[in-house]
């Protein structure tokens, strides 16, 4: 029997399988109501951030993003309208207390403004006058208190545009305060339909989820959806939402997968909300996603990947904290155990009635299935992404995020090199090697390595540029890089990293490159605690474990590993690979020649054993690792610089266990790029620094 019915046993192909999956999801939170119905506290309880009130708030205002699929069930509106008038009741003992500064109460408006919006008819003659007068004097406090300068001012636009349209509120009484909203949120937009969450510059680079489905873009699609006039302002966000869908679709896999990254991951299927948006919004979106049912394939097969996993629900079928299993390593400390029912924000197409076009168009295949003329490999630049959807593994590189905020692992979140939607991205759980779990991103350690520090900070999205790589001997193919600067410690050794990311799937299947050049100063040197710098280049996180549950074992060779049906792992002096069930991933040491002198170094290949559940993905992983050590000793008291400049190369490998059979990794395994050859050591003015030539 399916762990929760109705949802890892649906198909997902009708509007009616749809319903049957809200029902599905939101059918377990009754055991956990309040007697009177407005407050939701799911048990075995933890907490957020934010009073407990505020988090039960939650688990009633999210399930109401899913008001459409109870719309033919007259006792269950009923007791949400009653749950409704309860929380709004400031006499009441399941009040929710009034809204205040910053408050998580203004996130949980929307929710509840979208169903009255979507529903009108359905709540508000539910209510009585006196529930509906509550409503609004609840409501109508948002309007007189601070918020955020981020995507939570559409939770203000939402109130008002439910209090004028529903709730009999004059729009003039509340123009002011829209108009400011719309300004600051328009400030956002960084190009190509891509809006930063807050304006992009020192404090914050992020272009995340939050721009597409978890609130800018989906918010302003509702918005079309929704408003009475205002046709410049629709139609602007219409015109973004078409910018916005020509690249969106790369981040999903052919088979519905979403490659997971930034923060909020216990969102889960909310990464699809922008399509079910797109749909209830109706704008005509471009190529490669103009037919409606690619819209709604890209959308219904994300849901469907999610239904193969069913570790994310608890034994009483209530949502848990994680991703696909229950995991608060990913957690935010705004994320309480009813927060994840902003997953939710997918099931909005429900607007949509039976008749709607999008339910009665055919579902149609992902772009790249149905047209093979398109490029798998995109510079996607708003978001600094390169996304690689090639055959053998869906995968981005990304440099020129960041964050000052305090977001939990906001550096696993942001700053790593690679982000994949087979193997996902891990998170630190601790300070050790194997507690930071460091995957597809550059630690650094000047204590001989007693600690290290993973690659982040604001510094992590310094002088971020692409630039052309050349591809084998003759040089004459090039690709673009992306570039970036890191700086670990302020004033501290004057030690700076700059990476380029090379995408090579379209030459060397599987592959990657990562060239670094560090370089510090002689003054700083007396900062180090050892005579060494270390440096570890980390793979994928690969899945670990066997069909049987054991760990896949250690082998001789690349050629055992591949024959071997459970996998395993193996390594020698300049590479190391892993296969389990899931798919293959490793690294090898390039050769770096370089014009320029070079500080030599010691490398090193090892496999970690990362911390159980540190992967959003799988619960145990193996990392496949380079380990280079500069000896920066003798270089003291030199007058010249090139004793403190340095070049590691490292590449990459991974390939989908479900596109690429065992036989298939080793050929691509042995197939790989072996020289990295660096011209001038600066870059700019369209000049050409690299040459990445086969083995």
């Amino acid at each position: 029997m399916p762990l929760r019915p109705g949802f890892t046993d649906n198909p997902l192909v009708t509007r009616q399988d749809v319903v049957r999956a809200a029902k599905a999801l939101i059918a377990p939170i009754e055991q956990h109501r309040s007697v009177l119905g407005a407050r939701v506290k799911v048990r075995p309880a933890s907490v957020a951030l934010f009073d407990d009130v505020a988090a039960q708030l939650e688990g009633f205002s999210r399930p109401l993003l899913a008001v459409s699929a109870m719309l033919d069930d007259d006792a269950t509106l009923d007791r949400w309208c009653r749950g409704l008038e309860a929380g709004v009741d400031v006499a009441g003992r399941e009040y929710w207390g009034d809204i205040g500064d910053f408050d998580q109460r203004m996130v949980e408006t929307e929710s509840i403004c979208v169903a009255l919006l979507a529903a009108p008819e359905a709540i508000v003659p539910r209510m009585s006058d006196k529930g509906r007068m509550h409503l609004v004097k609840w409501l109508r406090q948002i309007n007189e208190r601070a918020i955020p300068p981020n995507n939570w001012r559409w939770f203000r636009i939402f109130v008002n545009l439910a209090l004028t349209k529903v709730l009999g509120v004059p729009r003039q009484e509340v123009e002011d305060v829209m108009q400011a909203d719309f300004a600051l949120l328009d400030s956002f937009h960084i190009g190509q339909g891509w809006s930063s969450d807050g304006k992009w510059g020192d404090d914050r680079k992020q272009a995340d989820y939050y721009s597409g489905s978890f609130a800018i873009q989906f918010s302003q699609l509702l918005y079309v959806r929704f408003a009475d006039g205002d046709e410049e302002r629709v139609e602007g966000y219409k015109q973004q939402a078409r910018e916005f869908a020509v690249e969106y679709w790369r981040y999903f896999d052919v088979d519905g997968a979403a490659i997971p990254f930034g923060r909020s991951m216990t969102y889960r299927f909310a990464f699809a909300a922008f399509w079910a948006a797109a749909a209830v919004a109706g704008v005509d979106l471009p190529a490669p996603v103009e037919n409606p049912g690619t819209v709604k394939g890209l959308l219904l097969r994300h849901l469907r990947w999610w239904t193969r996993h069913e570790d994310m629900f608890n034994s009483d079928g209530v949502l848990n904290i994680g991703f696909t299993y229950p995991n608060m390593y990913l957690s935010e400390a705004y994320n309480s155990p009813q927060s994840v029912y902003w997953c939710l924000k997918s099931l909005t197409v429900l607007i949509n009635p039976e008749d709607h076009a999008f339910w009665q168009c055919e579902e149609l295949p992902h772009p790249l299935t149905q047209k093979r003329d398109l490029e798998a490999c995109r510079v996607v630049w708003p978001p600094r992404h390169i996304i690689d959807s090639s055959p053998e593994h869906h995968y981005m590189l990304s440099s020129g995020q960041m964050t000052t905020k305090p977001h939990r692992a906001k550096d696993a979140k942001y700053c790593k090199f690679a982000y994949s939607s087979t193997f996902g991205f891990s998170v630190p759980a601790g300070l050790t090697l194997e507690q930071m779990a460091p995957d597809s991103t550059l630690c650094v350690s000047i204590d001989g390595g007693e600690t290290w520090k993973a690659r982040g900070g604001g510094s992590a999205a310094d002088n971020v540029r692409l630039e052309r790589v050349a591809i084998g001997e003759d040089g004459e193919q090039y690709v673009e890089g992306l570039t970036s600067v890191w700086r670990p410690w302020k004033g501290m050794l004057n030690l700076d990293v700059e990476t380029t990311l090379v995408p090579l799937a379209q030459h060397w299947p599987g592959w990657h490159v990562r060239i670094h050049r560090v370089r510090w100063s002689g003054e700083g040197e007396a900062a180090l605690l050892a005579g060494t710098i270390q440096f570890i280049d980390g793979g994928f996180a690969i899945p670990s474990l066997t069909a049987t549950s054991y760990h896949v074992p250690e082998v001789a060779s690349a050629d055992d590993l591949v024959t071997r049906e459970e996998g395993g792992w193996y390594r020698d002096s300049v590479s190391a690979l892993i296969r389990s069930h899931a798919g293959a991933g490793g690294v090898s040491i390039l050769e770096p020649e370089s014009g320029s002198a070079s500080q030599t170094s010691e490398s090193a290949i090892f496999v970690l054993q990362a911390d159980p559940n540190t992967n959003l993905i799988s619960p145990r992983t193996f990392i496949a690792c380079v380990r280079y050590e500069y000896h920066v000793a003798a270089a003291l008291g030199r007058p010249d610089a090139s004793g403190r400049e340095a070049w590691l190369v490292s590449g990459v490998f991974a390939v989908s266990g479900s596109r690429v059979s065992a036989e298939e990794v080793g050929r691509l395994w042995k197939r790989r790029p072996a020289v990295v050859r660096v011209g001038a050591a600066e870059g700019g003015g369209g000049e050409v620094r690299f040459k990445v030539v086969g083995g």
